[in-house]
């Protein structure tokens, strides 16, 4: 007999799910055994890589796979947690009888690459009856390992590159529609679930109590799909008429908490949304008229998300300042502990910075060129700290965290990558409304909601509110340097030497 566990790890979604669909449709398996594994201990409401919104989105999209599992396929997933491998032998201690075959999705994250190569010493190569089974493209469109391996590949630095990559392996944009199943699958053929027994075994309802509250975003594939048709299927204009980087960063007018953009990057980057998914239900919309194109479309998005899970497969140090063919070695300042602190819980003095910042602590979720404000600032902008630190900070706090994005998204805002903006394009971190970042400065609700200290304030002084008068400070009951830090820079001034110091770590490296 044999039995096909299925082990979600990045993809988790019953929609477009390869892994599961070969599972239940595959006639040699007889039986199927859906496994998640919490692998890491759970206290005070995080663990050592996931802060307690990440974690709590993960928690939400398991309990929603769970019940998806249970209705539409009648199988049973079965939570564990412990060490991955000393979890899989427990459950090989109950299935002797029986052949198994371990699926699982394709990563480049080298800690999961790790425990792979370690299941598949420890347990397969060391057991018969044992065998795995990787598939590639659960949540990538491209086959990475694939096309990383193949003749003449060289690592992309530009949409340009990216562009031509997908014409010559799929043909014209408009015409490219990827086969899925949708969120309804049901195999040919019903497979019997199998139960097992673990010390390991684990449930929700044990979990739920060590969480903290669901946030404004909840995960799980029902969110992912409800999020989808209302942000892009149901908004033709919207998704033809798409150009990210004209997105507002402070988000809905009237709600701080919507994105501008899609707010699907959550459920792309925990699979329970489908990435082949998301492009089909542009290019339906966008083959009946006139639409954006890549970089700024929504297809433009999804290749730079394409592009960086090629490098992170292809470059050795993806994620390291050195010995990174991705990364220019720039001699950045020693860890600053009281600097980091600050930026970190939104105490700098520069209202925008803190706003994102406060937004990220409290949901998990900051737009795309709040991103880029912070990130600048914490790096070649204000504070000339190593990317590395934010890069670890953006890893356990994103609901979204992806290990192959967040790495190219920091080495590309620090200035460092070959597909970087110049470095000396420093962002305001005090904006106007002309600022490339766009932030509405009109009503400035976004400030007002997420520092209300300053919630009081003049908009012409709410960006800058050390500048303000003491008399207009007390009318607004905020004082600079008692309710609100006084910066903790002179952005002006370390600006000026963060260049200097950019341009002589550039001019050593020649």
């Amino acid at each position: 007999m044999q039995v096909a566990i299925v082990w979600f790890r990045n993809s988790l979604r019953i929609h477009d799910n390869p892994v599961l669909s070969w599972a239940c449709e595959s006639e040699s398996v007889d039986f199927v055994l859906p496994i998640y594994i919490f692998d890491e201990e759970i206290h005070q409401g995080s663990t050592f890589s996931m802060g307690e919104h990440r974690l709590r989105f993960q928690f939400d999209c398991v309990e929603d796979l769970q019940q998806n599992l249970k209705h539409k396929l009648d199988l049973d997933l079965h939570i564990f947690s412990g060490n991955c491998l000393e979890v899989l032998q427990s459950i090989r201690e109950q299935l002797q009888p029986f052949e198994v075959t371990l699926l699982e999705e394709f990563s480049t994250a080298p800690r999961e690459r790790k425990q792979s190569e370690l299941i598949e010493r420890e347990l397969i190569n060391v057991d018969q009856n044992w065998s795995a089974k990787s598939f590639p493209s659960c949540q990538t469109i491209l086959d990475i390992g694939a096309v990383v391996n193949s003749p003449g590949y060289r690592p992309p630095k530009s949409m340009k590159d990216m562009v031509r990559l997908f014409r010559t392996k799929f043909g014209d944009f408009d015409n490219i529609v990827f086969k899925t199943n949708d969120p309804d699958f049901s195999p040919s053929e019903s497979k019997q679930g199998l139960s097992v027994k673990s010390e390991h075994l684990i449930s929700l309802n044990e979990i739920r109590p060590l969480l903290s509250e669901p946030g404004y975003f909840r995960g799980g594939e029902n969110e992912a799909i409800t999020r989808l048709e209302k942000k892009v299927t149901s908004q033709h204009d919207y998704v033809r008429r798409f150009n990210k980087p004209k997105s507002i960063s402070t988000n809905v007018q009237g709600n701080p908490m919507e994105p501008s953009t899609t707010g699907l990057s959550p459920y792309i980057s925990t699979g329970c949304l489908s990435i082949r998914r998301l492009w089909n239900s542009c290019s339906e919309i966008q083959q009946s008229s006139e639409h954006t194109v890549p970089p700024v479309s929504i297809h433009g998005q999804i290749l730079f998300r394409e592009m960086f899970y090629l490098l992170s497969g292809s470059v050795e140090n993806w994620d390291q300042d050195s010995g990174n063919s991705q990364c220019k070695e720039i001699e950045w300042g020693e860890l600053d502990h009281a600097l980091l602190e600050s930026w970190d819980s939104g105490q700098t003095g520069f209202p925008l910075v803190d706003a994102m910042m406060r937004q990220l602590n409290t949901t998990g979720w900051m737009h795309h060129l709040g991103r880029h404000a912070v990130s600048c600032f914490l790096t070649r902008g204000q504070l000339w700290q190593n990317w590395t630190h934010g890069r670890d900070i953006f890893e356990r706090k994103l609901i979204d965290s992806d290990w192959a994005l967040n790495n190219g998204n920091w080495l590309w805002l620090a200035g460092v990558a070959p597909f970087s903006m110049p470095y000396y394009r420093i962002y305001n971190p005090c904006p106007d409304s002309k600022s490339s970042l766009n932030v509405e400065t009109k009503d400035a609700e976004f400030i007002r909601h997420w520092v209300p200290e300053l919630s009081e304030f003049p908009s012409k002084y709410i960006f800058e509110p050390h500048l303000a008068p003491l008399q207009i400070q007390e009318s607004a009951g905020c004082l600079i340097g008692k309710d609100y830090p006084n910066p903790i820079v002179d952005r002006k001034e370390s600006r000026k030497k963060n260049l200097e110091s950019f341009k002589l770590s550039l001019e050593k490296l020649r």
